[in-house]
């Protein structure tokens, strides 16, 4: 299944997931001090916001995947629209462990195609602030971003 995936920042937590939890019908599948999300099947989107990013709204959007085949699909797709796609790979970010791919749409916005496979107990797999949600396309090459280990690449810390 693929589902819509819209991360916003936001400045105070508790009352975004006061209003999002009245708006969705719905309590948030997971709580962090810093982060919360929503799994909605109807609309199915993945709804997250976090007071990580460096300014409040709209901070990416996504398509979420269950597959790997559907990943791949995916990424095909994104390498036929002419636009800089970035392989991120595997990714601790949002406090979870995915496969990930970047790219920017026309104006600029992130758009992340992706798929999950664990809980991560730490945002991005360290516990400093950080001043961006993920590992972007515009915070990709920054100073102490999206720094490559043996095993994963971790977001801006």
């Amino acid at each position: 299944m693929k589902r819509l995936h819209i991360h916003i920042g936001v400045q105070q937590l508790d009352e975004s997931i006061q209003f999002y939890s009245a708006l969705f019908g719905a309590e948030p599948v997971k709580t962090k001090s810093d982060y919360a999300k929503w799994m909605l099947d109807n609309p199915c989107v993945n709804f997250a916001i976090s007071t990580r990013v460096s300014q409040a709204g709209v901070d990416h959007l996504g398509i979420q995947v269950d597959t790997d085949d559907e990943l791949s699909e995916l990424r095909n797709r994104l390498r036929q629209a002419d636009a800089a796609v970035f392989d991120e790979g595997e990714a601790v970010c949002c406090y979870a462990r995915s496969e990930k791919t970047w790219v920017q749409d026309p104006t600029g916005l992130p758009w992340e195609a992706y798929r999950t496979m664990e809980d991560a107990e730490l945002f991005s797999g360290e516990a400093i602030h950080s001043d961006s949600a993920c590992c972007t396309p515009e915070t990709k090459g920054k100073p102490d971003c999206c720094e490559v280990s043996n095993t994963t690449t971790e977001c801006c810390a």
